[in-house]
């Protein structure tokens, strides 16, 4: 038993949803999600609210609602000339800061530093501002994973899982681990895995089977074409269910290179999806490309969710 059988699937069918990352981080962040999502080479993306160029997101999703946008919860501001913190009021939000007033550049400090109360505010302070520019999201995932304990053991999952149920939005978190480079958490969190998985579905919140993707940074020696073969090796390693592949589609912009540390490699994943070899990929290998969208109807029909 798999999501996509639940999804009304066969229990063998390979289901992926494409995910482009950081949404709203910047203008050139933006230009790229929103082209890949016209161009109909992505499933969907997800915003960083606290980040200069969200509200422009936000309101580009509710003037077009066909588009599944979720919203990519943040706790942590990892560039040194770009910095962000919480939209909770600040005497709500002590915890989840710096000195300085911005989120931590690392998820380590942020796991050990940070109150769950504050953690749960900041969640929904970051919901309800998309919702006031009038966006309907439709699922929820993680800046960096600072919200699953990867650092320090200390993860804030049945708080996650409280809001998404409230909002009714399913969350990225695998409940199988396999072995293979392409696999975004370790193979010994299989049982961690496994363990919250089964809180999830206590909470009524729906989550994937699988998640993948390929090293963010720029690896030694890499090429379009050396990224382009791993993708497709990656895609051909997929397993039945539902497997979400997170990228980080940008423009390469004066105003990307002003800040951020891995330009090439954004400009590089803007370009992947739209390969006619990655889409005659997932065409021979039989991948139905599924959305976020599909997910959320499955959790709201269980719950019986009313907003």
């Amino acid at each position: 038993m798999n999501v996509g059988t639940e999804l009304g699937y066969g229990s063998e069918e390979r289901l992926l949803i494409v995910n482009a990352d950081d949404y709203g981080l910047c203008k050139s962040f933006n230009a790229a999600a929103e082209q890949l999502l016209e161009e109909q080479a992505i499933s969907s993306a997800t915003i960083m609210m606290p980040c200069r160029s969200a509200k422009e997101a936000a309101l580009w999703s509710a003037r077009n609602p066909q588009y599944d946008i979720g919203i990519h919860l943040t706790f942590t501001s990892e560039w040194n000339s770009y910095r962000w913190g919480p939209l909770s009021k600040s005497e709500a939000s002590r915890s989840l800061v710096t000195s300085e007033g911005w989120f931590p550049k690392d998820c380590k400090t942020f796991e050990l530093q940070a109150d769950s109360a504050e953690v749960r505010a900041e969640m929904i302070a970051q919901i309800e501002t998309a919702l006031s520019y009038g966006m309907q999201p439709t699922h929820a995932d993680n800046h960096m994973g600072s919200l699953y304990g990867l650092e320090t053991g200390k993860n804030f999952l049945p708080e996650v899982f409280d809001v998404c149920a409230k909002y009714g939005l399913p969350f990225r978190l695998p409940r199988r681990v396999s072995a293979g480079e392409s696999q975004i958490a370790p193979p010994e969190m299989a049982e961690q895995a496994r363990q919250l998985g089964q809180l999830a579905d206590s909470k009524g919140v729906v989550i994937l089977d699988y998640l993948v993707g390929l090293p963010f940074p720029l690896q030694p020696d890499e090429t379009y074409d050396s990224l382009k073969k791993d993708m497709k090796s990656l895609l051909r390693s997929l397993q039945p269910g539902v497997t979400e592949l997170i990228i980080h589609p940008s423009l390469v912009t004066d105003e990307l290179l002003s800040f951020h540390g891995q330009p090439s490699k954004r400009g590089m994943e803007f370009q992947l999806f739209r390969d006619r070899d990655i889409q005659r990929t997932i065409a021979e290998e039989k991948i139905k490309l599924i959305h976020w969208r599909d997910l959320q109807k499955l959790q709201r029909s269980r719950s019986g969710w009313k907003g």
